[in-house]
C-alpha cells in the first residue's frame, strides 16, 4: 500500500502542505505531569525548550482541544492509526465486496479565488490522497482506485486491477480518469457513489483528518518533552 500511496502522491504533483492548526486532546493526559520535581541539573537550553512545549501544549489545549475520534462512518469502520500519515477505513457492500480506503493526511493543497468584493484574496483548499481497493471474496483480486478528496467533493484520477500480493515497484496505473469516454467515467463514479465513496466521505474525511492532525502535533510534542525530561 505504501508503493502506491508514494506513486500516487507523485503524480500529483502537489505543493508541500502548508502548516494547518493543531491542538490537544483536554485531559487526555498530555502536558499533566507534575513538575515540582522536576531535576536541578537541566542546563538552561533544556530549560527553556521544556518551558515553550510546556506553554505550548497549555495553549493548544485551551485554545482548540479536538475530540474523540470517530470510529464509524455510516456503514464503514474507521481504523485510527496512532503516530501514521494514514486513516484506514473498511466496509462491505452486499455479500461478497469488501472495500478498504486508505487515506493520507493532508498532502497538499491548491490556492482558489475568495468570495467577495476583495479579487486579490484566496483561500485554499486541501488535498487528501485516496486508495480504494474494492476486493469481491477473499483474497480476491481488486479493483483499485486512486482518488483526491477535496473539502466538496471526491475526484477519480486512476482506476486498475489490484493484484494482491503481487504489485510491482513501480505499478502501471493505467491512463488518466479524465482522457477515458465521459460514459465511462459516468459509470465508474455511478460504481463508486452506489458504495459510500463520495462527497459525503469526502467532507467527513477533511473533518477527520483536520482533527487527527491537531492529536498527532500534540503527540509530537509530548514525545519531545518526554525525551527531554529524562
Amino acid at each position: 500500500m505504501s508503493i502506491i500511496l508514494r506513486t500516487i502522491q507523485r503524480a500529483h504533483r502537489l505543493k508541500p502542505k502548508f502548516s494547518s492548526p493543531c491542538s490537544v486532546i483536554r485531559g487526555s493526559g498530555f502536558g499533566n505531569r507534575s513538575y515540582v520535581a522536576e531535576a536541578v541539573t537541566k542546563s538552561p537550553f533544556e530549560s527553556n525548550v521544556l518551558r515553550i512545549l510546556r506553554n505550548e501544549i497549555e495553549y493548544q489545549v485551551d485554545s482548540a482541544p479536538p475530540h474523540q475520534p470517530e470510529t464509524q462512518f455510516k456503514s464503514f469502520t474507521v481504523e485510527e492509526r496512532p503516530g501514521e500519515q494514514v486513516v484506514t477505513i473498511q466496509g462491505k457492500y452486499g455479500d461478497n465486496e469488501h472495500i478498504k480506503i486508505d487515506a493520507t493526511m493532508f498532502d497538499g493543497f491548491e490556492q482558489v479565488p475568495a468570495l467577495g468584493d476583495d479579487s486579490s484574496d484566496v483561500n485554499v483548499r486541501l488535498h487528501i490522497s485516496l486508495l480504494v481497493d474494492i476486493s469481491k471474496g477473499k483474497d480476491g483480486d481488486g479493483l483499485a482506485f486512486v482518488c483526491s478528496a477535496w473539502p466538496d467533493g471526491v475526484d477519480v484520477e486512476k482506476v486498475f486491477i489490484l493484484k494482491h500480493g503481487q504489485m510491482p515497484t513501480r505499478p502501471y496505473l493505467g491512463p488518466h480518469f479524465r482522457s477515458l469516454k465521459p460514459k465511462i467515467q459516468e459509470k465508474f463514479c455511478e460504481y463508486l457513489d452506489t458504495r459510500g465513496i463520495n462527497n459525503e466521505l469526502s467532507v467527513f474525511l477533511h473533518q477527520y483528518i483536520t482533527n487527527k492532525d491537531r492529536i498527532e502535533l500534540l503527540r509530537w510534542m509530548d514525545r519531545l518533552k518526554s525525551f527531554v525530561e529524562k
